[in-house]
This record gives C-alpha cells, sequence and structure tokens, in this order.
C-alpha cells in the first residue's frame, strides 16, 4: 500500500474515533456514515461501478421527463464549462448516472474513473463522494481530492446539487467533475454556483411543465433578476393551496411558517396565507405589467420579498369547455384516448402510461377497486404494439387449490383427472403480449416465489415439467392495497414487489375526480338503446354528486344502468337511482381509512351492517364474494362473521 493511500486511511481511522478536523463538517460526517452504517473498509479499495445496460434503460427510462426537461440547461451549462475539462452527470435519486456531457477525447478515462454514463455513485457503494453526499445531505456541496473515501477517487475533484421534485422530494443530483484539477479546495467555487444556478432553472422548468393549469409565484429577495432568473417558485391552485415548489421555494415556506423543509408534507396543500400575506384575488397585481420594484409581498416571519405571479393557461375565448380534454386525449396514443374528461391528475397520468406503453417495464397501477385498473392495463398493451394476447388474471378470485395450475399450466398424466393432453398455463397464453395480475397483493406467498423465478428467468415450469419454457410477457399488475406495507408485514415479497414496481401509476377515487359529469356523460350515452339518451334532472344530478362511490366507476355504471332501465321518460329522476343513493347515505370504501387506521377493517364494518351477508357487502364494497370469503379466511372470522350465500360468483 502506497504511503499516501496508508495517511489516508489513517485519517479516515482517526476522524470516526473523535480526532478533530480540518475537513468540512459534510466530508466528516460521510466518512462516518461510510463506516459505522455502510461498512465500507477505507483500506479496500474499489473501482468505479457501471450498470449493465439493461439495468442502465430502466433508470434512464423512470428518469426520462426528467432528463428531457433538464437535456437543454445541461447542454447549456456544458458549454460554459466543456473548456476547463469538466465532466457534467445527471445522476438519479439511486446515483446512477442517467445523462452524461464529456469530451469525446476522454471517453476511456472518463469511463475508468466513473465519470461516465451508468455509473453508480451512491454513497453505499462508492463511499464518500459528491453525488453520494448531496443525495444523502439534500444540500449542495464539493468532494474535493482527498475528501473521497475511497484512494481510487482521490484524483477526481467534483460538485454536486440537488434537484427536487415539485412535490420537495429530491429526484436527481447534477454533479461537475474533474479528473485533474487544482490542490486548493476553493477552485471549485465556480462550478458549485454554476451547479446551483443550473439546478434552479431546471427545478423552475419541471414546475411550470406541471403545473400549467394553476398560479406559479415566482420569487426574489431582490427585484433586479425577479423577472429573468428568480430565486424560488410555488404553484398555487384557485381555493389558494400551494401544489407545489422549487427547492428554495419550499425553504422560504418552511422559514416563513416555522416548519422543516425536509417534510415538504406539511408544505403541500396548506392554504398560502400561512406563509405569505398574500391572498388569492392578489395574484395578478403581481404580474409583470407592474414594475418589479412594487411587487413586494411579505411573508409571515417578516421578510421582505420581489414576487411574479404567472397565470394559468386557459382554453382562448370562444372554444368549447371541453378543449382542454381534445387536446390532451390528441397527443395521447388512440387506446388511451377517451378514458378522462378535464381531470388534470388523470390526463398526466395518461401521459405518463403513454410512454410507458411502449416500454417493457413492468408496471404497477394503483388504486382503489372498481377505479379503472384492467381498463388502464388493457390500453396501455394496445398502445404497446406487443402482438400476443392480453391475459388478465384476478389473483383474488381464483381458489388457491387451483391457481397454481391455472397459473403454469401442467403436462399430461400430472393430475388425476386433469386434462388428458394437459393445460396450457395463463402464464404461457401471454407469450409474446401482456400478462395482467389484478389483485397482485392477495397472491399466496408460495406462488409469489415462482412468480418471481418467472420474472426473472424469461421462462415458465409447468406443473410435472422437468424443462422451463421461454417467455416474453410484459407484466402489468395491479392492487387496491399498499405492497410496501404487506411486504413490511411479511406477506409480500419484497424482492417480487421490486420486480413489479419499476413504474407506478395511481387512479385516483371517483370522488377525488373533477371530471364526474363527463363520466356520467360517457356512461349514460354507451348504456342508452339507440339514439335514446336520456338526461338527468337537477336531484338526481345532486344524488350522484353528494354519493362517496365506494365502489367507484363500476358502482357508477351499475347505479345508471339501473337508472336508465327504471325511467318512464326522457329524464332520470332521482327515485330511478339506487336506494343508497336516494337515501343519501355515505359510502364505506374497502380503502376508506377507519379508527384504527386500518384500511382493510372498513370491510369488517361494512360485512357487520349488512349483517353478515356475503353477497349484500362484497356489492357495497365493489369487490366479488370469493374476495370478501377470502378475507374473511385470512382473519379468522368465518364462525359466526357471515352467513347464507357460500356459492362462487359468476
Amino acid at each position: 500500500m502506497q504511503s499516501s493511500h496508508v495517511a489516508h486511511v489513517q485519517e479516515i481511522e482517526a476522524v470516526c474515533l473523535g480526532s478533530l478536523s480540518q475537513r468540512d463538517a459534510a466530508v466528516v460526517h460521510s466518512w462516518r456514515r461510510c463506516i459505522e452504517h455502510h461498512r465500507l473498509d477505507p483500506a479496500q479499495a474499489c473501482e468505479a461501478y457501471i450498470v449493465p445496460d439493461a439495468q442502465l434503460r430502466e433508470h434512464r427510462q423512470q428518469s426520462e421527463a426528467l432528463i428531457n426537461i433538464a437535456r437543454s440547461g445541461l447542454e447549456r451549462l456544458y458549454q460554459q464549462v466543456a473548456g476547463l475539462n469538466y465532466v457534467l452527470l445527471l445522476s438519479d435519486s439511486k446515483g446512477v448516472a442517467v445523462d452524461f456531457l464529456g469530451a469525446e477525447g476522454q471517453r476511456d478515462a472518463l469511463r475508468q474513473a466513473g465519470l461516465y454514463l451508468g455509473s453508480e455513485w451512491s454513497e453505499q457503494r462508492a463511499g464518500t463522494c459528491a453525488v453520494g453526499a448531496c443525495l444523502q445531505t439534500g444540500e449542495a456541496l464539493t468532494i474535493h481530492q482527498s475528501d473521497h473515501f475511497d484512494h481510487m477517487h482521490t484524483p477526481l475533484s467534483c460538485t454536486a446539487a440537488p434537484i427536487y421534485h415539485h412535490d420537495g422530494e429530491l429526484a436527481a443530483v447534477l454533479d461537475l467533475s474533474l479528473l485533474q484539477s487544482p490542490q486548493a479546495k476553493a477552485s471549485q467555487g465556480l462550478a458549485l454556483h454554476l451547479a446551483n444556478a443550473a439546478t434552479r432553472r431546471i427545478e423552475l422548468a419541471n414546475l411550470m411543465a406541471c403545473h400549467r393549469q394553476e398560479w406559479v409565484l415566482c420569487l426574489s429577495l431582490s427585484p433586479e433578476f425577479l423577472d429573468i432568473d428568480p430565486e424560488a417558485a410555488v404553484a398555487i391552485d384557485g381555493a389558494g393551496r400551494i401544489k407545489g415548489m422549487t427547492h428554495t421555494g419550499a425553504r422560504i415556506l418552511a422559514r416563513a411558517a416555522g416548519l422543516d423543509w425536509r417534510k415538504p408534507a406539511g408544505l403541500l396543500g396548506q392554504p398560502m396565507t400561512r406563509f405569505l400575506h398574500l391572498e388569492t384575488d392578489q395574484l395578478p397585481t403581481l404580474m409583470r405589467y407592474r414594475p418589479a420594484q412594487e411587487r413586494v409581498v411579505m411573508a409571515r416571519d417578516g421578510s421582505v420579498l420581489f414576487a411574479h405571479a404567472i397565470e394559468p393557461r386557459r382554453a382562448p375565448a370562444g372554444r368549447v369547455a371541453d378543449v382542454g380534454r381534445v387536446e390532451a386525449d390528441a397527443a395521447l396514443p388512440p387506446a388511451l384516448q377517451g378514458l378522462a374528461g378535464c381531470d388534470v391528475a388523470m390526463q398526466s397520468m395518461l401521459a405518463r402510461a403513454a410512454r410507458l406503453a411502449t416500454r417493457d417495464l413492468p408496471v404497477l397501477l394503483q388504486g382503489e377497486t372498481g377505479s379503472g385498473k384492467e381498463y388502464l392495463a388493457r390500453a396501455i398493451h394496445t398502445a404497446s404494439g406487443r402482438q400476443g394476447n392480453f391475459v388478465a388474471i384476478n389473483c383474488a378470485a381464483l381458489p388457491e387449490s387451483l391457481i397454481e395450475s391455472e397459473l403454469f399450466g401442467y403436462l399430461a398424466g400430472t393430475y388425476t383427472g386433469g386434462a388428458a393432453r394437459g393445460r396450457v398455463g395463463l402464464i404461457e397464453a401471454a407469450d409474446g403480449g401482456t400478462l395482467f395480475l389484478d389483485e397482485i397483493g392477495d397472491m399466496p406467498l408460495a406462488l409469489q416465489s415462482r412468480l418471481l423465478r418467472v420474472l426473472a428467468e424469461s421462462e415458465v415450469m409447468p406443473l410435472g415439467a422437468r424443462r422451463g419454457k421461454p417467455v416474453d410477457i410484459r407484466v402489468i399488475s395491479a392492487t387496491h392495497q399498499d405492497l410496501g406495507t404487506l411486504a413490511t408485514q411479511g406477506r409480500f415479497r419484497a424482492d417480487l414487489l421490486y420486480r413489479l414496481n419499476a413504474a407506478v401509476l395511481s387512479l385516483p377515487a371517483l370522488r377525488q375526480r373533477t371530471d364526474i359529469e363527463w363520466l356520467v356523460q360517457q356512461i349514460v350515452q354507451r348504456r342508452s338503446v339507440e339514439d335514446d339518451v336520456p338526461s338527468l334532472s337537477p336531484a338526481a344530478w345532486q344524488a350522484l354528486q353528494a354519493y362517496h362511490w365506494p365502489g367507484n366507476l363500476r358502482e357508477l355504471d351499475n347505479a345508471l344502468m339501473l337508472a336508465i332501465a327504471l325511467a318512464d321518460g326522457p329524464c332520470i329522476e332521482v327515485h330511478d337511482l339506487p336506494e343508497v343513493l336516494r337515501a343519501g347515505r355515505p359510502g364505506l370504501s374497502l380503502d376508506s381509512k377507519t379508527g384504527d387506521g386500518s384500511a382493510e377493517a372498513a370491510w369488517q364494518r361494512v360485512l357487520q351492517a349488512c349483517g353478515g351477508n356475503v353477497s349484500a357487502a362484497a356489492r357495497h364494497l365493489g369487490i366479488s364474494r370469493s374476495t370478501l370469503h377470502r378475507y374473511i379466511r385470512r382473519d379468522g372470522l368465518d364462525n359466526g362473521c357471515a352467513n347464507g350465500d357460500t356459492g362462487r360468483d359468476t
């Protein structure tokens, strides 16, 4: 071991034993984390790690939206520093470089040093480094030469700044690095300034892209650069609530209200007036038609800010109110069009689904029962262009005694009384297409292990077979449960979860959607006979809008089918609706939160309210009887909790 290496190891060990150090506090804390938490050995040199190509594609696909927004800013920054031999990396929240800009002539040296596309710079992998320390602290910093934990990296000088998503979560890190640099750490002051400025602009561009339909309030401590390069920004909805923010915006809000910016959930959804002496109707007075010096806003902590309000994008006057939906649909593949009205959350989710459709990434759909997960899965399959079948499996509805043979199939002679020629399993039937696993959270643990093997090895082993069959399947799964919580409880395999949730799409509950009127019109038109489409009376509309909709779209569809069948004339009246809507009783959802904080406790309340009648409770919850029976058996409540109706669903 070289003397410089020995000295480096001894310094790290001494600092971790409590010796005073001239190093920056961020470096000292990182060294200690490497020793105490990551269990790294400073004497053990470790070469830079580049993730495999398939893994890199997954990381890049998950960061695609941010890469697209950041790219022009990164290229502009690189033009400023390329003459100084800097390399620019954009790393995701896992520390993997998903974008890279560097000199062509230095490619081999950069790759060897890990300053390259696909390099992983997480602290637990690489030790103290700029990207890893930035991810740990959430702060911009420089890790210069011997600040690095691993001696292999001590020739490098790296400066990193965090990029926060508009919801306040750390999304990526921008890194400026040098293979060789001056000895003084202060030489990297310009790099730190440029990295901070670039990330601030990227965050603002991302906020503007994600909140086009809301007010964006740009903020600065001085008026000179307010309209050109603001320091911070927040998105505000029509009711005056905070809907998004840049990182500096989060810091300003938190400071004004005495809160912690590291807990963004405490900022989002809060009224703007909690942080600023400003009402929603005053926002137009902060637009550019007034001089910047006059656009003053006082924060609740007494600080003075200069503000520039950018109004929401609205449809031009004279155009129909549904123009936003039409324009949004036009940008989607045909299969994904017509699944939402002007609900912003749904349109945003569908735009993301469109980008994911042609990828082979597994997708996890989350949403309450009846919220349309299978409709979305079929649309994604159609938009994907895959030529094979769409095969849907309800993991909660299949009896446990049959689910293994249904999924994997079996050879002739495997079962007494089985099909003489055996049976092709549903997984194999999806070869070349899409396998949709609905209610994946209810799959038995033993079968989860077998499914994990199918996904890992791309082959299926029928029961009774000695060799597997190769399969090319794209997996879309769906659940109304929190799989992370199930994994923590040991009821769902964590390794399978990570195979299924490469991309997650969340469907809002019907009661959360703003396009219910559009949905009702679509269903009434589809369910009506020929051109005889009834309208709804004001009382019927009021009943529909006041109801909680525990069964979501499925329940709405059933309610309107009944109303159309019972309507005597061209108008649906309130007495044509199901009794639960007429009575004005609030709905109970399987996903509703109960007093004890348990989501699944809701079904027990519903079953009890229905006098133990499984059919009535299942209809009210919008699930199948077999699913409810499974919950009853799982929780040991089948003695006296339910009565009658043990037949299978048809």
